[in-house]
């Protein structure tokens, strides 16, 4: 079971790990010219990698996926509300300030 447990975590560390790398390379494809400019792709991108990131985290290390089914959908409500609050206030905050 242990050897189970291990290779599991180490998958999800790697998938962990690619997801940040991606955002990494997402930020440096948008450099230009050696300055930086905000795009709405990449932030829309950044803030959705760490979403996926916060539910694996929820799923895998803080060990909800063996909680009462109660417990996993407040946890996916959690991250769902979050993400509603955070694309709203990205996407009123552009067409304010434009």
């Amino acid at each position: 079971m242990s050897k189970i447990l291990n290779k599991r975590l180490l998958i999800v560390w790697s998938i962990l790990t690619l997801l940040t790398l991606a955002y990494v390379w997402m930020d440096e494809a948008v450099d230009q010219n050696g300055t930086l400019k905000a795009s709405a792709v990449v932030t829309v991108s950044a803030i959705a990698i760490a979403l996926i990131k916060v539910r694996i985290i929820f799923r895998e290390f803080m060990e909800v996926r063996h909680a009462p089914v109660w417990l996993c959908r407040l946890t996916d409500c959690w991250v769902m509300l979050v993400a509603a609050c955070l694309f709203g206030s990205y996407f009123i905050g552009s067409a304010v300030s434009t």
